[in-house]
């Protein structure tokens, strides 16, 4: 669980980061299928289908990644990092 994954580093060290996206932009990107496989019940215990997700409550940052290219998410993650001292600036 997040919670447990934050506990593991010191303090400061991490960063959670959601990758946010409605269901429908997931399903579209999905080339193995499994979101069909877990609506026709073939997966049990499917996230967003047959297991409810929970959105994390205290993400550092927040990428719409349904609304925005993945080039622009990967320059919000980087500058992020850049920001916080984790790699250095360009």
């Amino acid at each position: 669980d997040r919670d447990k994954a934050r506990a593991l580093v010191e303090d400061g060290d991490f960063l959670e980061i959601h990758c946010d996206a409605a269901l429908d932009v997931c399903e579209s990107r999905d080339p193995k299928g499994l979101y069909a496989k877990a609506r026709a019940g073939q997966i049990k215990e499917f996230t967003g289908i047959s297991s409810p997700y929970e959105a994390p409550e205290n993400a550092e940052l927040r990428i719409d990644t349904g609304g925005q290219e993945l080039q622009q998410s990967v320059e919000i993650v980087i500058k992020t990092l850049q920001d916080r001292g984790v790699i250095p600036a360009a």
